[in-house]
């Protein structure tokens, strides 16, 4: 199995619209994307301060599920027009579990 997880620092200026739309539109992709096993995204609880704005996990089979993923044109759809414009830093690993 492979795990994707991946945390984004909104810009000071994002919108809490633009916020909200980014959970609403990512939340779309696991009846969208057969390769997903399980997906989970959401904003920061704020339980500790200084931590990231907004998480995504998403976990698959194998490299071929997470790269169809990647790669799957409503995704990148998401990431060009709902999460890029607003991302001011953007960190993500994939790991083995």
């Amino acid at each position: 199995m492979i795990r994707h997880t991946v945390l984004f620092k909104w810009k000071p200026e994002a919108t809490d619209d633009e916020k909200e739309q980014v959970a609403i539109e990512l939340s779309k992709l696991p009846s969208v994307v057969p390769s997903l096993r399980a997906f989970a995204c959401g904003p920061d609880a704020g339980l500790a301060q200084g931590n990231f704005d907004f998480a995504v996990t998403a976990d698959f089979d194998d490299e071929a599920g997470f790269h169809a993923y990647r790669n799957d044109p409503v995704h990148r759809e998401i990431v060009e027009r709902r999460i890029l414009p607003i991302t001011a830093q953007r960190v993500a690993v994939q790991f083995r579990f």
